[in-house]
């Protein structure tokens, strides 16, 4: 029997709406999900908001309401924006939970008894009139690599050039606008140093992208140092044990998180099971961007082995997502929200082009919308759906009732392409599976071409010629529409009511013969010309 899959998607940050970055990663996850489902496999998809730190205290405070408050607003309002898009979580929850204290504190105490955490003490900024110690975004000055100014702490947007806070020249703290003073405190560590050979093992043996592993021998190559894991108060997040004042540093408790969500999944559903045994007898794999690629191949990994719970199968890595060509940004008038988008077009045509551009690199993704566009209307309505409005009209006078008379050879050529395009969805390949379904939409738009049933229909002599090839057309339709469902969810949804059937993938041989459907309704439309301005609009607006 194969193992359980416990997977997962990075948890968006619970201080503002998910943007199209949020999008394109959990839809590379639901695609994979579904694609699993499909095959039997038992799977659990997770997520929550990443609910800690001073970003959401600060948010907190501006908004004048408690970090709780507007922990489970965000919450909220992810989960339903990503259920508008089909994406089909199994358990959504939030950082900020009791089984997440439970198992920081777990594995925090279990690294302690292994050795792995020391105290340090260390200098850091402060805002003495904030009364605050400044993280390095909290902190802006000249870089001291090319004197550009109004950088943050820890690397110059200008040069790249990455840097200690402390380094800045004529630093200021961007609450107060004061310099700020240097103040000594004493902080946990993880030693990443005496889990480094360890890591190394789990890296060489596990399945990882290239990109991910060549950028990985550069940090060993550096050596691995000890994680600092502690904040000081004011802080929102949990305190370590027996040390009030001091707090986990969000990047320990938010990984952590994903234990923590299966146990509450597994409570939400009555389960006995164990949660620590469901999840060292599974198969586990991430879904991440590169900007958090340390926190997940370093030290996590570093942290579940000094803890005694299973390490991942495998963490897979996805580049950033341009808009038009240019880094997203907000305050340069180039930046879209998922929310903005589901106000004026269908979730299924992002899905698809998304789909359509993503592989199994770390290559960026760029969201051209007059290409996005042009995907849509070229394949999804010119292609997909043209192979059915162009074969119902043919069936009116059969009363929809398909032809027990079909191109069976065809069909199976069709069919035979099942198990290709499940693996390359398997691997990650999504656009090459979306280029080999489009060349069987192709394949079947040419079969009708060659035919002419609009000719052949003119003669009465050729009415059952007409009706075994429109009923052929739509057998070939439904085959496509079974490799689309983990991509189209909904759109597959309604084809498969037009259709009147409910099979999944693996009836994609059973063919309809003898079969009614529906009368034909346009499933889908084409984008129009004013709704990319509209987006266009709204994406410069920010």
């Amino acid at each position: 029997m194969s193992k359980q899959l416990i997977i997962t998607s990075a948890l968006p940050y619970a201080n503002g709406p998910l943007h199209f970055g949020h999008l394109l990663e959990h839809v590379q996850t639901d695609i994979w999900v579904r694609t699993n489902k499909l095959l039997k496999k038992e799977c659990i998809y997770l997520c929550a908001s990443d609910a800690h730190g001073t970003p959401i205290m600060m948010k907190a405070e501006s908004e004048n309401v408690k970090p709780e408050e507007l922990v489970k607003n965000f919450t909220k309002e992810h989960e339903k924006t990503l259920k508008g898009f089909f994406i089909n979580h199994d358990n959504y929850y939030t950082t900020h939970s009791e089984e997440n204290k439970k198992y920081s504190e777990l594995i925090f105490l279990r690294s302690k008894e292994n050795k792995l955490i020391k105290k340090q003490t260390i200098e850091q900024f402060y805002d003495e009139s904030k009364g605050l110690f400044l993280a390095d975004r909290y902190v802006q000055g000249t870089c001291p690599s090319c004197g550009a100014k109004e950088q943050y702490g820890d690397n110059c947007e200008k040069c790249g050039t990455k840097y200690e806070a402390t380094e800045l020249i004529n630093p200021v703290s961007i609450f107060s606008g004061k310099p700020p003073s240097l103040k000594e405190s004493e902080h946990f560590f993880f030693d990443l140093s005496k889990q480094e050979k360890k890591v190394l093992k789990w890296v060489n043996k596990t399945d990882l992208q290239s990109g991910v592993k060549n950028k990985l021998s550069e940090w060993f190559e550096e050596g691995l140092r000890p994680w600092d894991i502690s904040r000081d108060e004011p802080y929102f997040g949990f305190s370590i044990p027996d040390n009030p004042k001091k707090y986990f540093y969000v990047w320990l408790d938010a990984p952590i998180g994903y234990i923590a969500i299966l146990e509450n999944y597994l409570t939400k559903n009555s389960s006995t099971q164990n949660t620590e045994d469901l999840w060292n007898e599974s198969e586990i794999y991430h879904f991440i961007g590169k900007d958090i690629m340390n926190f997940h191949t370093l030290f996590w990994p570093a942290l579940l082995d000094g803890s005694n719970f299973r390490k991942p199968s495998n963490v897979f890595v996805h580049g950033f997502m341009t808009l038009n060509g240019q880094k997203m940004s907000k305050s340069k008038g180039n930046f879209l929200l998922i929310d903005d988008y589901l106000k004026i077009l269908n979730p299924d045509y992002m899905r698809y082009f998304l789909a359509s551009k993503l592989s199994n690199g770390i290559d960026d993704l760029d969201l051209n919308l007059l290409d996005f566009q042009k995907k849509v209307n070229t394949d999804l309505v010119g292609k997909f759906i043209n192979i059915a409005s162009r074969s119902q009209g043919f069936l009116k006078e059969f009363n929809n009732v398909l032809s027990s008379e079909i191109d069976e050879n065809l069909l199976s050529e069709f069919s035979a392409k099942q198990k290709e395009i499940l693996n390359l969805y398997i691997d990650r390949k999504y656009s090459r599976a979306i280029k080999e379904i489009m060349t069987l939409a192709d394949i079947a738009n040419q079969y009708i071409d060659s035919n002419k049933p609009w000719i052949l229909n003119k003669d009465p002599a050729n009415k059952n010629k007409v009706h075994s090839i429109a009923s052929t057309a739509i057998n070939l339709f439904r085959i496509l529409n079974l490799y689309l469902e983990p991509v189209i969810p909904e759109t597959s949804e309604k084809i498969k009511k037009y259709l009147k059937c409910v099979d999944s993938i693996s009836d994609v041989s059973n063919y309809m013969k003898d079969w009614e459907i529906d009368s034909f309704k346009p499933l889908i439309t084409r984008i129009e010309d004013d709704e990319i301005t509209t987006l266009m609009e709204v994406s410069k607006n920010g």
